[in-house]
């Protein structure tokens, strides 16, 4: 079911470690407080991972109430992004590349010529 997110508007990650063991009270409140957005916008998912990196939240307003997703990968494990205090906006493509496993962010890193030397 999680697979198919075409009903979500946007897609945002919560990079570095969120404690699962919250609820979802919590984790609104570290949406609006740390990130300083209104959890309180219909079809805008934000995702949360622990430091088990195979086990993800995600929380959802609906209009009426909250939406609360849990899902633990059977095999392998998320390669979540862990820079701290950062929500990050990700596409259905991204998405999906992290739900398999994959890395989001580039390894590949814009250089200054005149670093090299």
């Amino acid at each position: 079911m999680l697979r198919d997110i075409t009903c979500f508007k946007e897609i945002y990650i919560v990079c570095g470690y969120t404690d699962l063991r919250f609820g979802i009270e919590s984790l609104a409140g570290i949406i609006n407080r740390k990130f300083n957005r209104s959890i309180f916008t219909p079809g805008v998912l934000y995702l949360f991972c622990g430091k088990k990196a195979d086990r993800s939240k995600g929380l959802v307003w609906e209009g009426d109430g909250f939406l609360l997703l849990y899902k633990r990968a059977s095999m392998g494990h998320y390669q979540w992004p862990r820079t701290p205090d950062e929500c990050k906006n990700i596409n259905l493509d991204q998405f999906r590349l992290l739900l398999d496993g994959f890395n989001i962010e580039s390894s590949i890193k814009k250089v200054n010529p005149t670093d090299i030397v």
